[in-house]
Protein backbone atom coordinates (compact mmCIF):
# COMPACT_ATOMS: atom_id res chain seq x y z
CA UNK A 1 0.00 0.00 0.00
CA UNK A 2 1.71 3.63 -0.98
CA UNK A 3 1.47 5.86 1.41
CA UNK A 4 -0.88 8.66 1.20
CA UNK A 5 0.88 12.06 1.32
CA UNK A 6 1.74 13.74 4.85
CA UNK A 7 0.14 16.10 6.36
CA UNK A 8 1.40 18.96 8.63
CA UNK A 9 -0.72 18.51 11.41
CA UNK A 10 -2.37 15.82 12.99
CA UNK A 11 -4.17 15.51 16.59
CA UNK A 12 -2.71 13.15 18.74
CA UNK A 13 -4.54 10.60 19.82
CA UNK A 14 -6.83 10.13 17.08
CA UNK A 15 -7.69 7.69 13.78
CA UNK A 16 -6.05 10.21 11.57
CA UNK A 17 -2.89 9.76 13.85
CA UNK A 18 -2.43 6.16 13.24
CA UNK A 19 -3.63 6.18 10.04
CA UNK A 20 -1.98 9.07 7.80
CA UNK A 21 1.91 10.51 7.92
CA UNK A 22 2.47 13.10 9.59
CA UNK A 23 5.31 15.67 8.76
CA UNK A 24 5.79 19.25 9.69
CA UNK A 25 7.29 20.81 6.96
CA UNK A 26 9.52 23.16 9.05
CA UNK A 27 11.62 19.83 9.79
CA UNK A 28 13.50 20.22 6.63
CA UNK A 29 16.66 22.27 7.11
CA UNK A 30 19.36 23.33 4.54
CA UNK A 31 21.72 20.07 5.69
CA UNK A 32 19.77 18.02 7.40
CA UNK A 33 16.36 17.05 8.70
CA UNK A 34 15.08 17.88 12.41
CA UNK A 35 11.33 17.13 14.32
CA UNK A 36 9.97 17.18 17.61
CA UNK A 37 8.80 13.80 17.92
CA UNK A 38 5.71 12.30 18.05
CA UNK A 39 4.09 16.31 17.69
CA UNK A 40 5.70 17.29 14.55
CA UNK A 41 6.43 14.14 12.94
CA UNK A 42 4.94 10.55 13.60
CA UNK A 43 6.24 6.58 12.25
CA UNK A 44 4.13 6.56 9.20
CA UNK A 45 5.77 10.33 8.82
CA UNK A 46 9.53 8.75 9.35
CA UNK A 47 8.31 6.24 7.04
CA UNK A 48 7.52 8.40 4.15
CA UNK A 49 10.72 10.12 4.50
CA UNK A 50 12.76 7.25 4.08
CA UNK A 51 10.56 6.21 0.87
CA UNK A 52 11.04 10.07 -0.19
CA UNK A 53 14.91 9.60 0.46
CA UNK A 54 14.97 6.27 -1.65
CA UNK A 55 13.30 8.13 -4.22
CA UNK A 56 15.96 10.87 -4.50
CA UNK A 57 19.22 8.14 -4.36
CA UNK A 58 17.53 6.73 -7.38
CA UNK A 59 16.87 10.08 -8.64
CA UNK A 60 20.37 10.97 -8.20
CA UNK A 61 21.43 8.01 -10.10
CA UNK A 62 23.60 6.45 -7.31
CA UNK A 63 23.65 2.55 -6.60
CA UNK A 64 20.89 2.12 -3.99
CA UNK A 65 22.70 1.26 -1.16
CA UNK A 66 22.49 2.60 2.38
CA UNK A 67 24.17 2.39 5.47
CA UNK A 68 21.24 3.45 8.58
CA UNK A 69 22.63 3.84 12.73
CA UNK A 70 20.55 5.38 15.62
CA UNK A 71 22.10 7.59 18.43
CA UNK A 72 21.48 6.91 21.96
CA UNK A 73 17.68 7.84 22.22
CA UNK A 74 14.73 5.87 23.97
CA UNK A 75 12.68 6.42 20.52
CA UNK A 76 15.64 6.55 18.25
CA UNK A 77 15.61 2.64 16.91
CA UNK A 78 12.00 2.47 15.82
CA UNK A 79 12.56 5.67 14.23
CA UNK A 80 15.32 4.28 12.41
CA UNK A 81 13.14 1.10 11.87
CA UNK A 82 10.35 3.62 10.29
CA UNK A 83 12.85 4.82 7.84
CA UNK A 84 14.33 1.72 6.97
CA UNK A 85 11.17 0.17 5.99
CA UNK A 86 10.67 3.57 3.89
CA UNK A 87 13.81 2.94 2.45
CA UNK A 88 13.22 -0.54 1.42
CA UNK A 89 10.08 0.07 0.14
CA UNK A 90 11.94 2.57 -2.33
CA UNK A 91 14.37 -0.52 -3.51
CA UNK A 92 17.45 0.50 -1.21
CA UNK A 93 19.18 -1.81 0.11
CA UNK A 94 19.40 -1.26 3.61
CA UNK A 95 22.63 -2.07 5.66
CA UNK A 96 21.94 -1.46 9.92
CA UNK A 97 24.94 -0.97 11.68
CA UNK A 98 22.88 -0.39 14.74
CA UNK A 99 23.80 1.81 17.64
CA UNK A 100 26.40 4.70 16.44
CA UNK A 101 28.01 8.09 16.28
CA UNK A 102 27.39 9.68 13.31
CA UNK A 103 31.24 9.24 12.16
CA UNK A 104 30.99 5.80 12.20
CA UNK A 105 28.07 5.97 10.23
CA UNK A 106 30.19 7.85 8.01
CA UNK A 107 33.15 5.29 8.39
CA UNK A 108 30.97 2.55 7.23
CA UNK A 109 30.24 3.91 3.82
CA UNK A 110 33.54 3.57 3.58
CA UNK A 111 34.00 0.01 5.42
CA UNK A 112 30.97 -1.66 3.98
CA UNK A 113 31.90 0.66 0.43
CA UNK A 114 28.36 1.32 0.58
CA UNK A 115 27.20 5.33 -1.58
CA UNK A 116 24.51 6.07 1.17
CA UNK A 117 24.06 7.06 4.42
CA UNK A 118 21.09 8.14 6.63
CA UNK A 119 21.80 8.91 10.72
CA UNK A 120 18.36 8.75 12.67
CA UNK A 121 20.34 11.27 15.58
CA UNK A 122 19.37 14.24 17.07
CA UNK A 123 22.29 15.64 17.77
CA UNK A 124 22.51 17.75 20.95
CA UNK A 125 19.39 18.98 21.15
CA UNK A 126 17.07 18.10 23.82
CA UNK A 127 15.02 15.27 24.21
CA UNK A 128 11.85 14.98 22.11
CA UNK A 129 13.76 15.64 19.17
CA UNK A 130 15.15 13.56 16.43
CA UNK A 131 16.19 13.70 12.63
CA UNK A 132 18.26 12.84 9.96
CA UNK A 133 21.89 12.78 8.98
CA UNK A 134 21.63 12.15 5.10
CA UNK A 135 24.27 12.09 2.28
CA UNK A 136 24.52 10.10 -1.10
CA UNK A 137 27.95 10.93 -1.82
CA UNK A 138 30.67 10.33 0.68
CA UNK A 139 32.13 11.73 2.53
CA UNK A 140 29.69 14.84 1.84
CA UNK A 141 26.27 15.05 3.05
CA UNK A 142 22.92 16.63 2.18
CA UNK A 143 23.45 20.53 1.14
CA UNK A 144 20.33 22.67 0.48
CA UNK A 145 19.55 21.80 -3.14
CA UNK A 146 19.48 18.07 -1.99
CA UNK A 147 17.20 19.07 1.27
CA UNK A 148 15.09 21.15 -1.05
CA UNK A 149 14.20 17.83 -3.39
CA UNK A 150 13.41 15.47 -0.38
CA UNK A 151 11.09 17.97 0.74
CA UNK A 152 9.19 18.27 -2.08
CA UNK A 153 9.45 14.52 -2.90
CA UNK A 154 7.76 13.71 0.55
CA UNK A 155 5.51 16.65 1.21
CA UNK A 156 3.71 16.41 -2.25
CA UNK A 157 3.90 12.20 -1.93
CA UNK A 158 5.70 12.08 -4.60
CA UNK A 159 7.67 9.11 -3.73
CA UNK A 160 8.09 6.26 -5.59
CA UNK A 161 7.44 2.48 -4.54
CA UNK A 162 9.91 -0.06 -6.33
CA UNK A 163 11.25 -3.40 -5.78
CA UNK A 164 14.42 -4.98 -5.05
CA UNK A 165 14.87 -3.42 -1.27
CA UNK A 166 16.21 -5.24 1.63
CA UNK A 167 17.81 -5.47 5.04
CA UNK A 168 21.09 -6.63 6.10
CA UNK A 169 22.07 -6.29 10.08
CA UNK A 170 26.32 -5.68 10.19
CA UNK A 171 28.02 -6.32 13.51
CA UNK A 172 31.79 -5.66 14.15
CA UNK A 173 31.34 -1.34 12.56
CA UNK A 174 32.13 -0.10 16.27
CA UNK A 175 35.19 -2.26 16.36
CA UNK A 176 36.61 -1.60 13.41
CA UNK A 177 35.63 1.81 13.52
CA UNK A 178 37.84 2.09 16.76
CA UNK A 179 40.93 0.22 15.09
CA UNK A 180 40.98 2.62 12.23
CA UNK A 181 41.39 5.82 14.70
CA UNK A 182 43.91 4.34 16.84
CA UNK A 183 46.22 2.02 13.89
CA UNK A 184 48.71 5.31 13.33
CA UNK A 185 51.49 6.83 15.65
CA UNK A 186 50.91 6.67 19.45
CA UNK A 187 51.12 9.52 21.94
CA UNK A 188 54.75 9.97 23.49
CA UNK A 189 53.56 10.40 26.62
CA UNK A 190 50.44 9.84 28.18
CA UNK A 191 48.45 13.53 28.32
CA UNK A 192 45.73 13.19 31.12
CA UNK A 193 42.09 14.17 29.37
CA UNK A 194 38.79 14.32 31.09
CA UNK A 195 36.62 12.98 28.26
CA UNK A 196 33.22 14.18 28.98
CA UNK A 197 30.04 12.98 26.76
CA UNK A 198 26.86 14.17 28.89
CA UNK A 199 25.63 10.56 29.08
CA UNK A 200 24.95 10.63 25.04
CA UNK A 201 26.06 8.67 22.63
CA UNK A 202 30.20 9.46 22.61
CA UNK A 203 30.48 7.83 25.99
CA UNK A 204 30.57 3.80 24.52
CA UNK A 205 33.22 5.43 22.28
CA UNK A 206 35.68 8.17 23.43
CA UNK A 207 37.26 6.76 26.40
CA UNK A 208 38.59 3.38 24.85
CA UNK A 209 39.79 5.42 21.57
CA UNK A 210 41.73 7.80 23.83
CA UNK A 211 42.95 5.25 25.95
CA UNK A 212 44.12 2.98 22.92
CA UNK A 213 45.71 6.69 21.54
CA UNK A 214 47.89 5.97 24.76
CA UNK A 215 46.17 8.89 27.20
CA UNK A 216 44.91 8.69 30.76
CA UNK A 217 41.54 9.39 30.03
CA UNK A 218 39.28 10.89 33.24
CA UNK A 219 36.00 9.47 31.91
CA UNK A 220 33.06 11.98 33.09
CA UNK A 221 29.38 11.53 31.94
CA UNK A 222 30.40 8.69 29.72
CA UNK A 223 27.49 6.21 31.49
CA UNK A 224 24.75 5.44 28.58
CA UNK A 225 21.61 7.19 29.76
CA UNK A 226 18.84 8.79 27.13
CA UNK A 227 17.80 10.70 29.89
CA UNK A 228 20.75 13.18 29.89
CA UNK A 229 20.33 13.43 33.83
CA UNK A 230 22.81 16.32 34.48
CA UNK A 231 23.06 17.93 31.36
CA UNK A 232 22.48 17.58 27.29
CA UNK A 233 25.48 16.60 25.46
CA UNK A 234 26.34 19.87 24.24
CA UNK A 235 30.06 21.29 23.18
CA UNK A 236 28.52 24.58 23.97
CA UNK A 237 26.19 24.14 26.86
CA UNK A 238 27.48 25.87 29.76
CA UNK A 239 26.50 23.41 32.67
CA UNK A 240 28.63 20.96 30.66
CA UNK A 241 31.65 23.08 29.98
CA UNK A 242 31.57 24.05 33.78
CA UNK A 243 31.42 20.25 34.59
CA UNK A 244 34.15 19.66 32.81
CA UNK A 245 36.23 22.62 34.17
CA UNK A 246 35.86 21.28 37.58
CA UNK A 247 36.84 17.90 36.74
CA UNK A 248 40.06 19.00 34.86
CA UNK A 249 40.63 21.23 38.20
CA UNK A 250 39.52 18.14 40.49
CA UNK A 251 41.90 15.65 38.38
CA UNK A 252 45.24 18.28 37.29
CA UNK A 253 44.12 17.21 33.62
CA UNK A 254 45.97 18.75 30.54
CA UNK A 255 42.98 18.93 28.77
CA UNK A 256 39.14 18.69 28.40
CA UNK A 257 37.42 17.00 25.96
CA UNK A 258 33.81 17.43 25.47
CA UNK A 259 31.59 15.66 22.49
CA UNK A 260 28.26 16.03 21.45
CA UNK A 261 24.82 13.58 21.64
CA UNK A 262 25.94 12.01 18.27
CA UNK A 263 30.09 12.47 18.71
CA UNK A 264 30.84 14.52 15.68
CA UNK A 265 31.78 17.70 17.31
CA UNK A 266 34.31 18.14 19.78
CA UNK A 267 34.87 21.15 23.05
CA UNK A 268 37.87 22.08 24.59
CA UNK A 269 38.11 23.20 27.61
CA UNK A 270 42.38 24.30 28.84
CA UNK A 271 44.24 23.35 32.02
CA UNK A 272 43.31 25.88 33.76
CA UNK A 273 39.44 24.84 33.01
CA UNK A 274 39.13 27.70 30.91
CA UNK A 275 37.14 26.58 27.51
CA UNK A 276 38.50 27.82 24.20
CA UNK A 277 36.13 27.92 21.08
CA UNK A 278 37.02 25.77 18.60
CA UNK A 279 37.79 28.44 15.66
CA UNK A 280 40.43 29.26 18.38
CA UNK A 281 41.64 25.63 18.91
CA UNK A 282 41.03 25.65 15.13
CA UNK A 283 43.92 28.34 14.90
CA UNK A 284 46.00 26.48 17.20
CA UNK A 285 46.12 23.56 14.82
CA UNK A 286 46.00 25.46 12.02
CA UNK A 287 49.81 26.85 14.00
CA UNK A 288 51.09 22.92 14.49
CA UNK A 289 50.22 21.77 10.69
CA UNK A 290 51.00 24.35 8.51
CA UNK A 291 54.52 23.65 10.36
CA UNK A 292 54.62 20.36 8.94
CA UNK A 293 52.53 21.44 5.55
CA UNK A 294 53.81 23.86 3.40
CA UNK A 295 51.11 26.70 2.32
CA UNK A 296 48.30 24.56 4.10
CA UNK A 297 45.13 25.08 3.02
CA UNK A 298 42.17 25.52 6.08
CA UNK A 299 38.13 26.10 5.40
CA UNK A 300 36.23 28.17 8.09
CA UNK A 301 32.73 29.43 8.53
CA UNK A 302 32.01 32.65 9.09
CA UNK A 303 31.78 33.18 12.14
CA UNK A 304 35.07 32.21 13.01
CA UNK A 305 37.75 34.46 14.13
CA UNK A 306 39.71 36.97 11.48
CA UNK A 307 43.38 35.55 13.50
CA UNK A 308 43.14 32.59 10.08
CA UNK A 309 44.25 36.07 8.29
CA UNK A 310 46.22 37.79 10.76
CA UNK A 311 47.83 35.51 12.94
CA UNK A 312 51.82 36.15 12.55
CA UNK A 313 52.65 32.34 12.35
CA UNK A 314 50.01 31.28 10.16
CA UNK A 315 51.37 34.06 7.37
CA UNK A 316 55.11 33.32 7.88
CA UNK A 317 53.75 29.60 6.91
CA UNK A 318 52.38 30.44 4.08
CA UNK A 319 48.65 29.30 5.25
CA UNK A 320 45.42 29.88 3.07
CA UNK A 321 42.38 30.59 4.49
CA UNK A 322 38.50 30.56 3.08
CA UNK A 323 35.52 31.79 4.95
CA UNK A 324 32.61 30.20 3.87
CA UNK A 325 29.27 29.31 4.92
CA UNK A 326 28.29 27.88 8.67
CA UNK A 327 27.01 24.43 8.95
CA UNK A 328 28.72 21.29 8.88
CA UNK A 329 27.64 19.91 5.19
CA UNK A 330 28.79 23.30 3.38
CA UNK A 331 32.55 23.23 5.41
CA UNK A 332 32.66 19.83 4.32
CA UNK A 333 31.92 20.38 0.90
CA UNK A 334 34.40 23.18 0.51
CA UNK A 335 37.08 21.62 2.55
CA UNK A 336 36.66 18.76 -0.64
CA UNK A 337 36.53 21.20 -3.37
CA UNK A 338 39.16 22.94 -2.17
CA UNK A 339 41.34 19.85 -1.05
CA UNK A 340 42.01 21.69 2.55
CA UNK A 341 44.02 20.00 5.28
CA UNK A 342 41.19 20.72 7.66
CA UNK A 343 37.70 22.46 7.32
CA UNK A 344 36.94 23.96 10.91
CA UNK A 345 33.45 25.35 12.04
CA UNK A 346 33.12 27.55 15.35
CA UNK A 347 30.32 25.17 16.84
CA UNK A 348 32.58 22.54 17.19
CA UNK A 349 32.69 20.31 13.63
CA UNK A 350 36.18 19.81 12.54
CA UNK A 351 36.68 18.26 8.86
CA UNK A 352 40.27 16.46 8.26
CA UNK A 353 40.81 15.51 5.02
CA UNK A 354 43.30 12.62 3.97
CA UNK A 355 45.92 11.55 5.45
CA UNK A 356 44.25 12.74 9.15
CA UNK A 357 40.89 11.90 8.19
CA UNK A 358 38.04 10.93 5.38
CA UNK A 359 37.00 14.27 5.16
CA UNK A 360 33.77 13.88 7.15
CA UNK A 361 33.31 15.80 10.41
CA UNK A 362 34.45 13.47 13.84
CA UNK A 363 34.58 14.65 17.28
CA UNK A 364 37.20 11.77 18.19
CA UNK A 365 39.67 12.54 14.93
CA UNK A 366 39.48 16.31 16.43
CA UNK A 367 40.54 15.20 19.39
CA UNK A 368 43.60 13.27 17.93
CA UNK A 369 44.37 15.95 16.58
CA UNK A 370 44.18 18.29 19.83
CA UNK A 371 46.40 15.56 21.49
CA UNK A 372 49.00 15.00 19.09
CA UNK A 373 49.04 18.81 18.87
CA UNK A 374 50.16 18.94 22.69
CA UNK A 375 52.23 16.10 22.26
CA UNK A 376 54.30 18.29 19.50
CA UNK A 377 54.55 20.94 22.11
CA UNK A 378 56.53 19.62 25.10
CA UNK A 379 56.78 21.31 28.13
CA UNK A 380 53.46 23.66 26.72
CA UNK A 381 50.35 23.34 28.05
CA UNK A 382 46.76 23.93 26.43
CA UNK A 383 46.97 27.41 27.83
CA UNK A 384 50.17 28.03 27.02
CA UNK A 385 49.17 27.31 23.29
CA UNK A 386 46.35 29.61 23.65
CA UNK A 387 48.22 32.27 25.12
CA UNK A 388 50.59 32.15 22.30
CA UNK A 389 48.17 33.52 19.76
CA UNK A 390 47.37 37.21 19.58
CA UNK A 391 44.78 38.89 21.61
CA UNK A 392 41.36 39.24 20.33
CA UNK A 393 37.93 40.39 21.83
CA UNK A 394 35.08 38.10 21.43
CA UNK A 395 31.66 37.85 21.75
CA UNK A 396 29.75 34.62 22.22
CA UNK A 397 27.29 33.28 19.41
CA UNK A 398 24.16 35.59 20.15
CA UNK A 399 21.05 34.51 18.57
CA UNK A 400 17.82 37.56 18.17
CA UNK A 401 14.70 35.55 18.03
CA UNK A 402 13.14 36.03 14.08
CA UNK A 403 10.92 33.63 12.94
CA UNK A 404 11.67 30.98 10.54
CA UNK A 405 9.44 32.70 7.77
CA UNK A 406 10.59 35.90 7.76
CA UNK A 407 14.45 35.42 8.73
CA UNK A 408 16.15 35.09 4.97
CA UNK A 409 14.41 37.97 4.10
CA UNK A 410 15.40 39.67 6.80
CA UNK A 411 19.26 39.21 6.48
CA UNK A 412 18.37 40.02 2.70
CA UNK A 413 17.85 43.29 3.84
CA UNK A 414 20.40 43.60 6.00
CA UNK A 415 22.86 42.66 3.58
CA UNK A 416 21.49 45.34 1.08
CA UNK A 417 21.95 47.92 4.05
CA UNK A 418 25.66 47.19 4.90
CA UNK A 419 26.54 46.52 1.41
CA UNK A 420 25.40 50.44 -0.01
CA UNK A 421 27.46 51.29 3.13
CA UNK A 422 30.72 49.82 1.78
CA UNK A 423 29.28 50.66 -1.91
CA UNK A 424 29.23 54.31 -1.42
CA UNK A 425 32.57 54.47 0.65
CA UNK A 426 31.17 55.34 3.98
CA UNK A 427 32.85 54.83 7.42
CA UNK A 428 31.73 52.39 10.18
CA UNK A 429 33.20 53.72 13.59
CA UNK A 430 35.27 55.95 11.96
CA UNK A 431 37.24 53.23 9.99
CA UNK A 432 36.90 52.25 6.16
CA UNK A 433 35.42 49.24 5.63
CA UNK A 434 38.21 47.10 4.41
CA UNK A 435 35.74 43.72 3.11
CA UNK A 436 32.67 42.17 3.08
CA UNK A 437 32.08 38.63 2.50
CA UNK A 438 28.25 37.62 1.34
CA UNK A 439 28.73 34.03 1.20
CA UNK A 440 26.34 33.13 4.40
CA UNK A 441 24.81 36.68 5.69
CA UNK A 442 26.73 39.44 5.67
CA UNK A 443 30.15 39.75 7.49
CA UNK A 444 31.52 43.23 7.56
CA UNK A 445 35.56 43.68 8.00
CA UNK A 446 36.83 47.13 9.16
CA UNK A 447 40.53 48.89 8.66
CA UNK A 448 41.45 47.40 11.94
CA UNK A 449 40.36 43.54 11.88
CA UNK A 450 37.23 44.18 13.73
CA UNK A 451 34.42 42.58 12.30
CA UNK A 452 30.57 41.85 12.63
CA UNK A 453 28.35 39.09 11.38
CA UNK A 454 24.91 39.29 11.00
CA UNK A 455 23.19 35.96 9.38
CA UNK A 456 20.09 33.24 9.41
CA UNK A 457 20.46 30.54 11.71
CA UNK A 458 20.40 27.16 9.91
CA UNK A 459 18.81 25.50 12.94
CA UNK A 460 16.79 27.92 14.87
CA UNK A 461 13.95 30.83 14.32
CA UNK A 462 17.08 33.31 15.48
CA UNK A 463 19.48 35.14 13.47
CA UNK A 464 22.90 34.75 14.38
CA UNK A 465 25.46 37.59 15.50
CA UNK A 466 28.93 37.54 16.20
CA UNK A 467 31.32 40.36 16.61
CA UNK A 468 35.03 40.49 17.23
CA UNK A 469 38.09 43.03 17.64
CA UNK A 470 42.07 42.53 17.67
CA UNK A 471 42.36 45.44 18.97
CA UNK A 472 40.21 46.13 22.25
CA UNK A 473 37.10 45.40 24.18
CA UNK A 474 35.69 49.63 23.06
CA UNK A 475 35.96 48.27 19.15
CA UNK A 476 34.10 45.06 19.87
CA UNK A 477 31.21 46.81 21.65
CA UNK A 478 31.05 49.47 19.29
CA UNK A 479 30.65 46.77 16.27
CA UNK A 480 28.02 45.07 18.40
CA UNK A 481 26.31 48.85 18.70
CA UNK A 482 26.23 49.45 15.16
CA UNK A 483 24.99 46.29 14.37
CA UNK A 484 22.55 46.20 16.77
CA UNK A 485 21.35 49.86 16.27
CA UNK A 486 20.21 48.60 12.41
CA UNK A 487 18.53 44.98 13.71
CA UNK A 488 16.87 47.40 16.30
CA UNK A 489 14.85 49.08 13.51
CA UNK A 490 13.06 45.58 12.40
CA UNK A 491 10.00 44.58 13.59
CA UNK A 492 10.66 40.94 12.79
CA UNK A 493 13.27 40.48 15.37
CA UNK A 494 12.95 40.16 18.65
CA UNK A 495 14.77 39.23 22.19
CA UNK A 496 18.75 37.95 22.20
CA UNK A 497 19.16 34.66 23.85
CA UNK A 498 22.52 36.11 25.30
CA UNK A 499 23.82 40.18 24.58
CA UNK A 500 26.59 41.79 25.09
CA UNK A 501 25.95 44.70 28.07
Amino acid sequence: MTLPAPLPKIDSNTFAYETTPLVAPTGFREYDARWLYPDDINLLGVQALGTGLGTLIHELGVRPAIVVGHDYRSYSQSIKHSLTVGLMSAGIEVHDIGFALSPVAYFAQFDLDIPCVAMVTASHNENGWTGVKMGANRPLTFGPDEMTRLKKIVLSGAYVERPGGGYRAVEGVRERYIADLTKGEKLSRPIKVVAACGNGSAGYFAPQVLQALGAEVIALDCELDYTFPRYNPNPEDMKMLHAIADAVKEHSAEVGLAFDGDGDRCGVVDNTGEEIFADIVGVMIARDLSALNENAQFVVDVKSTGLFLTDPVLKANGVKTDYWKTGHSYIKRRANELGAIAGIEKSGHYFFNPPIGRGYDDGLVAATAILQMMDRAPGKTMADLRAALPRTWNSPTMAPYCDDEKKYDVVDRVVAHFQSIADRGETIMGQNIRDVLTVNGIRVVLEDGTWGLVRASSNKPSLVVVVESPTSEENLRGMFKVLDDHLSTYDEIGEYDQKLD
